[in-house]
């Protein structure tokens, strides 16, 4: 190997703490609103969020906290939160974000699978944890996160987080330690078996918000005021608790309160510009504005990541409202940004109909991020629009093993000997590098040997007005293999039927991808994280048309 020169730059780490100093020191009067399960709304500067981070840093070290730890939380978007996130890893441990969305029986074994020390949590789940208490071997203490006033009885011996933190010092110094040391971890939804924990290191975090705050990405600076409907027990909400202390931006926080009413209250209190959610928190809040003739005129940007973003969607808010919903696609194991669609002034300058086409792709990848599509012998495809090929990545913040070095079966080595993680995805790539995902491989329908994305004509249904969400799976056929089967849930008052949704596909779809049947439904089922939950359509339906 070839003998390079050392450069002569000082050898300072990458520490999550770091961010929140920076903030404190620098961006003091800028503000983190959140909304408490007390009921009311809190709001405090970045310097109060570094003291209240320190008296937590003292008090986890007095319940016996170690770096390594694992320190779980259940809990929502809200200042508490938050200061666990600067807390726990400002220490040296591991903030373990724990879904409370998912089984009781998955958060049982996550926590054991984590080896969780403490578990901070808001009062919200306290009944979840008294029924799996007795399984828990590795936690020592229990804090909830609320005031003294609101503590609610328990049979569990559980810590007030006020009371804990008024007994400690906000004078603390924070540890210094290798940037390659491990921060958070978060858990796959477990889809297919048991979740999966990511570990996530203080380096791979602060490359990952360095990259998503340019103007490029997210685009978020000191004049922002950012709201993470995403919650922060999801991929550490995309990010956006390290974003915006680093860019010195407001944050707001809407803890528990992801309705349309609750979203619409914080967006006019502290006028928020940039959001961050999945497509069918949007879809809910659109609903609530149209049908109290509301407004929210401060914001500019939606960005939108979870499933692809129905063009529907792209043109209400672009048409009624004057927002750009920017597209991200990302993974629990990309951290979770990878790609973007921002708005640049090339894409501005389109034709409404054809930018409308690029906002319901994935994006372009950001800097640090590279992708790939191969056919089924492992070689490179074209980027040319047209060529379907399975999507791997590569990058400073994409995973290499999972926790307890569980190796991902999906990892591909190159012929130079490089890593890249298949992310289970089939997709398209154009010419300007935009992505496109055709389909989850498991759920692309593979009709007579050609495929239909299920995702493509899920949107296409979601186009109806009458039609609030969609789902499509492919089910067996005797003669093509699979079809898809439609499953469609009305709008309030709606009493739209099959054959006007019929009527309205054959304009936004090839003929032969219109459903074998369709089925109205009064909900669908969805994951822990919001997804569509298709396993369960599909055994329960997986022989509708052969019966």
């Amino acid at each position: 190997m070839a003998d390079y020169l050392a450069g002569n730059m000082m050898p300072t780490d990458l520490l999550i703490p770091d961010l929140l100093e920076y903030a404190a020191a620098h961006h003091g009067d800028a503000e983190i609103i959140s909304r408490r399960q007390e009921g009311d709304v809190h709001r405090y500067g970045y310097v109060d969020a570094l003291r209240r981070s320190k008296r937590l840093a003292n008090a986890l070290l007095s319940l016996g906290a170690q770096p390594g730890d694992r320190i779980a939380t259940l809990a929502w978007n809200g200042y508490r939160h938050f200061e666990c996130y600067y807390a726990i890893s400002g220490i040296g441990a591991i903030c373990h974000t724990v879904n409370p969305r998912l089984y009781s029986e998955q958060i049982e074994f996550i926590i054991n699978h984590a080896e969780d020390s403490i578990l901070l949590l808001e009062p919200d789940f306290i009944p979840l944890l008294e029924s799996i208490a007795p399984q828990l071997s590795s936690i020592q203490a229990m804090v909830v996160m609320v005031d003294s006033e609101h503590m609610p009885d328990s049979t569990l011996p559980l810590l007030n987080y006020e009371q804990l933190l008024s007994q400690h010092s906000d004078v603390y110094s924070w540890p210094r330690f290798s940037s390659d040391s491990a921060a958070s971890l978060c858990y796959t939804s477990g889809t297919t078996g048991n979740p999966k924990g990511v570990l996530y290191s203080h380096r791979s975090t602060l490359l990952h918000a360095f990259a998503s705050r340019s103007p490029d990405a997210l685009n978020v600076s000191s004049g922002s005021v950012v709201m993470p409907v995403v919650p922060m027990y999801h991929v550490c909400a995309w990010g956006m608790p390290y974003i915006a202390p680093m860019a010195g931006a407001t944050l707001v926080l809407p803890g528990s309160g992801m309705d349309g009413a609750s979203l619409h209250e914080l967006i006019e209190l502290a006028q928020v510009d940039l959001m961050l959610g999945v497509p069918t928190v949007w879809l809910n809040l659109i609903e609530h504005l149209k049908r109290h003739d509301l407004r929210m005129d401060s914001v500019r940007v939606v960005g939108v990541g979870g499933s692809a973003s129905p063009r529907a969607l792209v043109e209400t808010l672009d048409q009624e409202y004057g927002v750009y919903l920017l597209p991200i696609w990302g993974m629990t194991e990309t951290s979770p940004l990878a790609t973007l669609g921002a708005p640049s002034k090339a894409l501005m300058a389109l034709p409404a109909e054809q930018r409308y086409r690029r906002q319901t792709t994935a994006g372009k990848p950001m800097f640090g991020i590279e992708l790939e599509i191969f056919d089924e012998y492992d070689q490179p495809l074209p980027h040319d629009g047209h060529s379907r090929g399975l999507l791997r990545v590569r990058g400073p913040w994409v995973l290499t093993a999972y926790y307890k070095n569980e190796k991902p079966e999906s990892f591909f080595i190159d012929q130079q000997g490089r890593q890249w993680f298949d992310t289970g995805d089939i997709a398209v790539i154009d010419q300007d590098s935009y992505l496109h995902i055709v389909d989850r491989a498991k759920d692309v329908v593979k009709s007579g040997g050609e495929w239909i994305s299920s995702i493509d004509l899920e949107n296409a249904a979601i186009g109806h007005p009458d039609v609030n969400e969609a789902c499509v799976i492919g089910v067996r056929h005797p003669k093509w293999d699979e079809r898809p089967l439609l499953f469609i849930v009305r709008r309030d008052g709606s009493d739209i039927n099959k054959e006007d949704i019929y009527d309205y596909l054959q304009q936004h779809v090839a003929k032969w991808w219109l459903p074998d049947d369709i089925l109205f439904v009064q909900e669908l089922p969805h994951t822990a994280t919001g997804k569509l939950q298709k396993r369960t359509l599909r055994d329960e339906y997986n022989d509708y048309l052969m019966e």
